[in-house]
């Protein structure tokens, strides 16, 4: 039987580990983390959602950074200091332009295609992750931004979603706890929203009792290749001190998000992922005021890239903003403020006397299509780069990426 080193334990590598293993695989997920789900997966917006299917390779993207540079608070804020890294990604960025509507149309029929695989899973081994199949609601404050909109909805309608235009009755219908005046929005109600972390930790169990094997507090260090592939590892000892430790596999599959592109490197390929971070707010709804006063629909506000999920009765998640900042995971007051006011001003009755906030980094391609399939070497495979679509992505790029395994290293082959 093959034996297959998946470098993750996000929702990508999860995902990518349950499928290697369904199809017949030996799997070792090795992950720098004490816990599967403790980066990007931890507390990300909760959408899963192809009706948030465009790319942002668009002029209007390029125009809205330079004109909010100078606001701390700006949705979208770019530290102008010199990166050949972030600037190298910004030019295929922009070089991806011509491809907007191309990717936008391809990734919202990966999101339908995802949503099969999730939720199957999910029943297959009885994950209760705060699933809530109520839609989502993209609300437009003007004319200018519905009529953007209305160009995406084309878009998403030409991938195969079920999206349709509303006026300002039907979102006060739709969602009566939400507060403002819009002139109008679009509602997609296949869509959904639940609790990544809940849904990947009971998935890495899942991966446990069908035979794969988790490495935590391992963070590969080097990769050499000889017959096999020699994996070292660092793994924390008595003493406080660390040990290098090491595995063999037939193949890698690299899931580790932002860090996939310094492991791409120890494999002789170059993956130009550019971390953009995201915050989150989790609002604790503590009576039944705070409770029926908060949404249970999904809301996306394009205007202050803005989403919300309700998880169960008594939380509800708040997410958004695009920072662009290297490997920094830094919680700032002036970034997670936005999100609180936000808050109270569309749903004045939610007490915000308890929240959490969280900052986590989206493994952001400069096509912002996710890398699926083989590396430059044989035996070497990339299953990353989802940027804020790795969720609703998740279970279709694992589904691909395990067929392009099996073409070069069939289950059968030690056997034969």
């Amino acid at each position: 039987m093959p034996t297959i080193a998946v470098i993750g334990a996000g929702i990508i590598g999860v995902s990518t580990a349950y499928a290697l293993l369904e199809h017949g695989y030996d799997v070792t997920v090795l992950e720098q983390q004490r816990y599967a789900a403790m980066e990007t997966s931890f507390a990300n917006g909760g959408q899963l959602s192809a009706s948030n299917a465009e790319v942002w390779n668009h002029w209007s993207t390029i125009l809205k950074g330079v004109k909010w540079m100078l606001r701390r608070d700006a949705p979208l804020l770019m530290n102008p200091a010199p990166s050949w890294h972030k600037y190298s990604w910004l030019a295929e960025f922009v070089s991806n332009i011509s491809r907007y509507r191309e990717n936008t149309v391809a990734t919202t029929r990966l999101a339908i295609a995802a949503r099969k695989y999730m939720f199957e899973i999910a029943e297959r081994e009885h994950i209760d992750f705060d699933h809530v199949c109520r839609g989502i609601l993209h609300v437009c404050w003007d004319k200018t931004g519905f009529d953007h909109a209305t160009k995406v909805n084309d878009m998403l309608v030409e991938g195969g979603l079920d999206r349709r235009p509303v006026t300002a009755a039907e979102i006060a219908a739709i969602e009566p706890a939400l507060n403002g005046n819009f002139h109008g929005g679009f509602y997609t109600p296949s869509d959904s929203t639940g609790d990544i972390h809940k849904y990947t930790t009971r998935l890495a169990q899942a991966c446990t009792r069908r035979g794969g094997a988790f490495l935590y507090d391992a963070k590969v260090t080097r990769i050499e290749q000889r017959d096999r592939f020699r994996l070292t590892y660092s793994a924390p000892c008595a003493g406080g001190q660390s040990a290098e430790l090491a595995i063999e596999a037939d193949a890698i599959v690299v899931c580790a998000g932002s860090h996939s592109r310094d492991i791409a490197a120890m494999l002789g390929d170059r993956l130009n992922i550019y971390p953009v971070k995201g915050y989150s707010i989790t609002v604790d709804l503590n009576d039944a005021s705070a409770q029926a006063a908060a949404p249970w629909v999904s809301i996306l506000d394009d205007r202050a890239k803005i989403v919300t999920s309700r998880l169960g009765a008594g939380r509800f998640r708040v997410a958004g903003t695009a920072e662009f900042n290297g490997l920094n995971r830094d919680i700032r007051d002036d970034r997670v403020r936005p999100l609180i006011e936000w808050t109270r001003t569309l749903f004045p009755g939610v007490t915000t006397n308890r929240v959490v906030p969280w900052a986590g980094l989206r493994p952001m391609m400069p096509n912002m299509m996710p890398r699926v399939g083989k590396g430059r070497a044989p035996g070497v495979f990339y299953n990353t780069g989802h940027g804020h679509l790795g969720w609703t992505l998740s279970a279709a790029t694992s589904a691909i990426l395990v067929q392009a395994v099996a073409a070069e290293l069939p289950v059968d082959r030690l056997a034969a």
